[in-house]
């Protein structure tokens, strides 16, 4: 079953208007129609597109989804039913730790990581190992061995070998160092671990409430869960679930410079600060770069004027989670599919930004 906008209730703080009235040049729904009857949508559940703060396309598909490995089976998707964002869970544990910087509760991004887990004293005491720091561990730039090219029901996936390890903080720190930090960019479930510890610590609330109070609660977002490992802690690299409607309150609240309904939330500062693109660094991703746990990117854009770079900013979760927020058309997009560790889990996302969303806004 598909659901369109026409037939989703207003939420209280939402108004959901026409493409139309949101400015698009063409109504995405065609297109978008289109594809899924192509079979090229396979997979999607959830598509929110805001446009100046408002809902201006919304579906949902119903269809078989997991909770982080487990079996759900077959669900009917609608705008408040929660679905994993997996690594999506790293852009928004960035987004927490430049809240807990802004209070002093977490040490400044030139601090060395390994002094914050004073519980290994032989890992503090090697001199490779203090060199890296908290900036290191947001930009993953540690330049530690990690290997999420495995699928992630591998052990020699390292994230799944961290989820397995008796001491998962002992596990990351004690990584071979392959590159000196800073110089080499190895994406890092690990790196983002370690980040929410900290959090914690600082904070004194473990990284679920931290997150209600700090983020989700002022964004208005009243349903989320965040999943723990075996051992107990919450999963900062890929454990949050969240609705494709609390993403995209996420990428609107980043459009607003950090603030919700004029409140602060996330610092703005913090935003332009996770926006920059790590220097010297190659994710080898042409035309993509990487900020403070944030993807980075320029679209080409041809219009009657000629061709222009468009940037944005993007959070990627396994299975095809998408939040991409476009500042200068006005944009936010944010995706859920169940195509979870498939080669072709890009496809759909893709196909819905490039097919259906990009030309409709700018009419190329």
């Amino acid at each position: 079953m598909v659901s369109n906008t026409s037939d989703i209730a207003n939420a209280a703080d939402w108004q959901v208007v026409a493409p139309g009235a949101a400015g698009f040049k063409s109504d995405p729904a065609a297109s978008f129609d289109e594809l899924a009857k192509t079979g090229k949508l396979a997979g999607v559940h959830g598509v929110v597109a805001l446009r100046g703060g408002r809902i201006a396309f919304e579906r949902y598909m119903d269809g078989n989804d997991m909770r982080w490995g487990q079996p759900l089976e077959n669900v009917a998707f609608g705008p408040e039913t929660l679905h994993d964002v997996r690594s999506v869970t790293k852009s928004i544990v960035g987004l927490l730790y430049g809240i807990a910087l802004a209070r002093g509760q977490v040490p400044g991004l030139d601090e060395p990581v390994v002094a914050q887990f004073p519980q290994y004293p032989d890992l503090a005491g090697d001199p490779q190992r203090k060199r890296l720091s908290i900036r290191h561990a947001l930009t993953m730039t540690l330049g530690m061995e990690w290997n999420e090219n495995a699928p992630y029901t591998d052990p020699a996936n390292s994230e799944i070998a961290m989820e397995q390890a008796p001491d998962r903080y002992r596990f990351i720190l004690n990584r071979p160092i392959l590159a000196e930090p800073g110089k080499r960019w190895i994406y890092s479930g690990g790196a983002v671990a370690l980040l929410g510890k900290i959090i914690e610590r600082g904070t004194g609330q473990s990284l679920p409430e931290f997150a209600r109070g700090a983020l989700f609660d002022p964004l208005g977002i009243k349903s989320m869960d965040w999943i723990r490992g075996q051992d107990g802690e919450a999963s900062a690299a890929s454990g949050l679930r969240l609705s494709p409607r609390s993403l995209a309150r996420i990428g609107q609240m980043i459009l607003q410079g950090g603030q919700w309904e004029g409140r602060p939330v996330v610092p703005k500062s913090w935003l332009e600060q996770s926006f920059q693109p790590t220097a010297l660094v190659d994710i080898g991703w042409p035309g993509m770069h990487y900020g403070c746990l944030w993807y980075l990117g320029e679209e080409a854009i041809t219009d009657k004027a000629g061709t222009y770079g468009e940037r944005f900013v993007a959070a990627f979760g396994n299975g095809g989670q998408r939040l991409f927020v476009f500042p200068g058309l006005d944009f936010v997009l944010a995706i859920t599919t169940g195509n979870y560790n498939s080669p072709d889990q890009w496809r759909a996302p893709a196909a819905i930004l490039y097919n259906v969303f990009l030309p409709s806004l700018t009419g190329s």
